[in-house]
């Protein structure tokens, strides 16, 4: 596993000493204590964990394997557009993983016959036997994560998780974005 970060343990990049000219108004502002900080430290260290193992057993980025993910567990082939409504990755990021797993044998393409515009994306079966391999891998890692948590703790930490998703859509409803 790779060195967690620790915002808890980090000093303020100066110290705590109030700002050098008097003129400016000191702030209570602390990154390390900053939650979007916090969990963006979180996110990072949970995906570190993962991409350890898809990236040393198949040299995949975050984005192929979270688009195999999608792929894998889809009944059929979906658009690019789905995979990234399902994923939250940018289309860009999600068209250069394709790309590159349609390059490496991974996913096929084929003409969307409801919409001749469009291609439906599949796993080749190449990419069915990488998924399947990796599975059961990224699952162990996470069950590792999740140790020594019950599943009052777990669910009670993704219901906040929603709360706040739910407060960031309703700020965006209120704001007209």
């Amino acid at each position: 596993m790779s060195k967690l970060n620790t915002p808890d343990n980090h000093v303020a990049a100066n110290g705590d000493r109030p700002p050098e000219n008097g003129d400016r108004q000191r702030t209570d502002f602390v990154l390390e204590k900053f939650f979007p900080y916090r969990v963006r430290v979180f996110y990072t260290d949970v995906t570190n964990a993962l991409s350890e193992v898809y990236q040393r057993d198949y040299g995949m980025m975050p984005a192929e394997w979270r688009t195999m993910a999608i792929l894998g567990a889809a009944s059929g082939g979906l658009q690019a557009t789905e995979i990234v409504a399902r994923s939250s990755m940018d289309k860009v990021v999600v068209s250069r993983a394709v790309k590159r797993m349609e390059e490496r044998g991974f996913l096929m393409r084929e003409a969307n016959s409801a919409d001749g515009r469009s291609f439906l994306l599949q796993l080749s079966d190449e990419g069915r036997a990488v998924y399947e391999d990796l599975a059961p891998k990224l699952l162990a890692v996470e069950r590792k994560m999740l140790q020594g948590l019950g599943e009052e703790e777990i669910s009670d930490f993704l219901a906040v998780a929603q709360r706040i998703r739910n407060n960031l859509a309703n700020s965006s409803e209120e704001n007209g974005s």
